[in-house]
């Protein structure tokens, strides 16, 4: 279907992790040039302050675990939007096709006859493994990664977890600080082991991360219980290379 002059575009942008000099190049261009932007909770001001001062923002709240705009009431508002003939950013954490329902808004958006295209992001576990110095696949130790969330169902988790017992693999939980105990009882009932190396970092990316480090028993009492920003929790062999530091002091490592 030929494109509607008339009509607006839509871009859907990974922000990254949360740090305004991760944006790629493209990113921040994008921004830059929003007529109008949709952003999740977790987008910094300083990525804000990049579109014009004109330029109409929306935050949409998606943020786990909270009170969110409705994924289909964004739907709307993205159509709506570039109907009027605004280019709209939808401006997400991390990178949009991980976790980010992008296939969900592309096909809303495409089926509406609106041109859309995705701009890419940093992912949370990438900008982890850059910042506290671990790698996700290793030789001897990883072969592939595994991508997956915590996401509770009365208490448990959801998915099937069997194919994290895969000791080749590095596990990258996403927004798994609430789940910390869960996490740890699955994975020792799917056969890891309890003193495989795990670590947890809370805002990944961003100067202000926490790295907690620790094996797979003690997964629940690794991390303070006042975390607050996004937590992801990393499980595997690689774990055990990353760069320990105090809590306090890694401002200075991540600046």
């Amino acid at each position: 279907m030929p494109h509607d002059p008339r009509l607006g575009r839509v871009l859907l942008v990974g922000a990254g992790p949360g740090a305004a000099d991760l944006l790629t190049v493209r990113a921040a261009r994008a921004v830059e040039q929003a007529q109008a932007l949709l952003y999740d909770a977790l987008i910094p001001q300083e990525i804000l302050d990049l579109a014009p001062a004109n330029c109409l923002k929306i935050q949409t709240g998606k943020r786990a675990g909270r009170t969110s705009m409705a994924q289909t009431t964004i739907n709307r508002l993205m159509v709506r939007l570039a109907r009027r003939g605004l280019d709209v950013v939808r401006l997400k954490g991390g990178d949009p096709s991980v976790f980010g329902r992008v296939g969900e808004e592309m096909a809303a958006l495409q089926a509406a006859g609106i041109e859309a295209q995705v701009i890419p992001g940093v992912t949370a576990a990438a900008a982890a493994a850059a910042q506290f110095g671990f790698p996700l696949t290793h030789r001897g130790q990883a072969r592939r990664v595994v991508l997956t969330t915590a996401r509770l169902d009365q208490g448990s988790l959801a998915e099937d977890w069997r194919a994290a017992a895969d000791p080749e693999a590095t596990l990258a939980i996403y927004m798994g600080g609430a789940a910390a105990g869960a996490i740890r009882d699955r994975l020792l009932a799917a056969g890891r082991p309890a003193t495989t190396p795990v670590l947890a970092v809370e805002n990944a990316g961003r100067p202000n991360a926490r790295l907690f480090t620790g094996v797979l028993a003690s997964l629940a009492e690794m991390a303070p219980s006042d975390l607050d920003g996004p937590v992801l929790i990393v499980v595997g062999e690689v774990a055990a290379q990353a760069a320990t530091k105090r809590p306090e002091m890694l401002t200075e490592l991540a600046s």
